[in-house]
């Protein structure tokens, strides 16, 4: 065999290997402790990642306010941050749960 050929088994294994690692990951990411959530909490979640990407480089998490307030304060604050409606829908359903 040449080297040629030994280097691109190898890669091939390796390819294969990784390939299977991530198939893996992606059945963790499935587990039931995960689905059992609820869509609210996943919201809730990724409301709370996007405040603290967006908001939180300036801000601390309010105290809860109504929301009609909270949405007035959100709104007023992505026209200042540039933030995306889909980022402010996450964000004013973190702040008001």
């Amino acid at each position: 065999m040449s080297f040629r050929t030994v280097v691109l088994i190898l890669f091939m294994a390796l390819a294969v290997m990784r390939g299977f690692a991530d198939s893996r990951k992606k059945e963790s990411v499935n587990s039931p402790a995960v689905s059992s959530r609820t869509d609210d909490d996943l919201m809730r979640i990724e409301g709370e990642r996007r405040f603290h990407a967006n908001c939180g480089r300036c801000h601390a998490a309010p105290q809860k306010f109504p929301p009609r307030v909270m949405a007035t304060v959100v709104r007023h604050m992505r026209v200042r941050a540039t933030i995306t409606d889909e980022d402010m829908h996450y964000i004013l359903h973190f702040l008001t749960q």
